[in-house]
């Protein structure tokens, strides 16, 4: 069902193209979340254009094809530009982002029916439970199809995270594969000052969870961790894969630092940003 089977160079073309186009939404309106929306390129792009067994027709059941849920809602410009240059609806809509009556809203929502979007996210602690809830659905169907959640590292202070946690192991929820993006920020500063983690592997594993890592941020090393997740579906075990990224991915002033969490590029900032984002040949 899915069109696209990417190599390692046309995912990075995608990439590129994908941080020009948050880049681009959130300087618009002068508003948005660039930093997790450019920490979060890589896995989106695997996902759609390598992994996920998706139809940009899109049918809100999800029924035979997998489904991608995302949690930290906020980083939308990434998901949005993803879902656009996938299929789902046309990339000038992209420039309505955050715009009154738009489609495309800071966090997705599903009351005007925008393709790809099944819930709406943003209030944080929520998809993982959602994406449980629906692989169980799919076990229950007979529905041999995958289900994926996007969470942030800071949005894992929420406890209904952890009441999900405990359910989908012990449930034997093993046809879903969550992934955290462990970029070490959140809102107010850095996750280890503001509510210390710990080791993301310990805890997950200790619930039950079979617990991958990676960096996010790199397809080569990306993509073949996505796809050792989904030869251990099926065994008993959700999987959990702890992304290492950096906020701001690819934008030499925006990376690692937690300002740039919901801050807009001003017009000086933008051209920095683009001829950054410009390390290919032309637009995708």
């Amino acid at each position: 069902m899915n069109p696209f089977n990417k190599n390692t160079e046309e995912l990075t073309n995608v990439a590129y193209q994908v941080r020009r186009d948050i880049l681009r939404m959130v300087h618009a309106v002068n508003s948005g979340h660039p930093g997790g929306s450019l920490g979060c390129t890589e896995l989106l792009v695997a996902l759609y254009f390598k992994i996920m067994d998706h139809n940009p027709k899109f049918n809100m059941s999800g029924t035979d094809e997998d489904l991608f849920f995302l949690s930290n809602g906020h980083i939308s410009a990434a998901w949005y530009s993803v879902l656009a240059r996938a299929g789902y609806f046309d990339v000038k809509e992209l420039g309505t982002f955050r715009k009154l009556n738009s489609r495309l809203q800071g966090h997705p929502a599903t009351h005007e029916h925008l393709p790809g979007i099944r819930i709406a996210s943003g209030s944080l602690g929520q998809g993982l439970s959602v994406a449980t809830g629906a692989a169980q659905a799919k076990k229950l169907n007979q529905d041999d199809k995958l289900v994926y959640v996007l969470m942030g590292d800071g949005e894992l202070d929420e406890g209904q995270i952890w009441e999900a946690a405990m359910y989908a192991p012990h449930h034997k929820v093993d046809n879903l594969i969550a992934f955290i993006d462990h970029n070490g920020q959140q809102i107010d500063g850095p996750t280890d000052a503001i509510m210390n983690l710990g080791s993301l592997r310990a805890k997950f594993e200790a619930f039950g969870w079979k617990v991958l890592e990676t960096n996010g941020n790199n397809f080569a090393e990306l993509v073949p961790t996505i796809e050792e997740a989904k030869s251990l579906t099926g065994q008993g075990q959700p999987i959990m894969v702890v992304m290492h990224t950096q906020m701001g991915y690819g934008i030499d002033f925006m990376m690692g630092s937690h300002k740039w969490h919901g801050v807009a590029p001003n017009d000086a900032q933008l051209q920095q940003a683009l001829l950054q984002a410009m390390e290919t040949l032309g637009d995708y």
